[in-house]
């Protein structure tokens, strides 16, 4: 089966790249376009790794991380995606609940290594 990752992200040409690099490299790939609709998502069928934007409308991707965390899902790794690039927002990120954080715009190679690294698949 193959592994599950939800894209977060409120720019749909970010969304689109991001799902080309997973999808390319053999992963299922949803998305949605703030937190709120990712949880939505996330509570109608969990995903295996979350790839999540920081800056959205109506729940940016601090806040869809603490509200993931509380919930009784099987708690799959997240890899915080942003423009941000001070310490305190990776602090932030990691507070919130994310794996790991890459700032933007995000390197192919970088992305695979860190999502194969998070779902314990083997390098190709």
């Amino acid at each position: 089966m193959m592994q599950r990752i939800l894209v977060i992200d409120d720019a749909a040409t970010v969304r689109l790249y991001h799902r080309s690099i997973l999808e390319a490299a053999g992963y299922a790939v949803d998305e949605a376009i703030n937190g709120v609709e990712g949880l939505e998502k996330a509570l109608r069928a969990p995903f295996d790794l979350y790839l999540v934007d920081v800056n959205m409308p109506k729940l940016d991707g601090y806040g869809f991380l603490q509200e993931l965390r509380k919930t009784e899902l099987p708690q799959a790794p997240a890899i915080m995606v942003s423009t941000e690039a001070a310490r305190s927002d990776l602090e932030r990120a990691y507070v919130a609940g994310a794996n790991f954080y890459l700032i933007k715009p995000v390197k192919p190679d970088a992305l695979l290594t860190d999502v194969r690294l998070l779902l314990g698949a083997p390098r190709p």
